[in-house]
């Protein structure tokens, strides 16, 4: 065995085991309700150590083709999970991670609570509230007022851990 094939047997396995969590990751977005390409191309993002990759970076690496890539990365950034952005004076769009996303991808969504709940009260009032659908639909209004008005503590609880670490 040569010493270059000996050196590169480390990387290849950091390499193997970062694929495989791209995969089992994507596969538990998958399964929560993300589309499938979507979730591999938001992990692979994801575990770029700068939290970046252009579209042949992840083609490359996934093993799929810049359509995939595009399609993908237009949902991700519809749902706010990436962004895209351009270095001056480069032709290649790079898709980005931030390193707090989640946290505001999950904490930004008191208009579209709203908007639920709006729209379950229009629904309730349609089905009548002393039906069974209207009970469901009423519970899952409240539901989702609930989870409103509870986020901004847990906001503050993530947001003190934080600091605490």
């Amino acid at each position: 065995m040569s010493e270059e094939h000996v050196e590169e047997q480390p990387e290849r396995r950091q390499d193997d085991a970062v694929l495989r969590f791209i995969e089992r990751f994507a596969l538990d977005l998958a399964n929560s309700g993300m589309p499938r390409m979507a979730a591999r191309v938001f992990v692979g993002i994801l575990a770029a150590e700068n939290g970046t990759r252009t579209a042949s970076e992840l083609a490359e690496l996934l093993g799929i083709s810049p359509a995939a890539v595009s399609g993908a990365v237009r949902y991700l950034e519809q749902i706010h999970l990436v962004t895209r952005e351009r270095e001056p004076g480069q032709r290649r769009d790079h898709y980005v991670v931030r390193d707090d996303m989640w946290f505001h991808n999950l904490t930004n969504r008191d208009e579209m609570l709203r908007g639920f709940e709006r729209t379950l009260a229009d629904g309730l009032a349609a089905v009548g509230e002393d039906s069974r659908a209207g009970a469901r639909l009423d519970q899952t209004r409240r539901f989702f007022e609930f989870y409103r008005h509870a986020l901004p503590k847990l906001v503050a609880e993530w947001e003190e851990q934080e600091r605490s670490r």
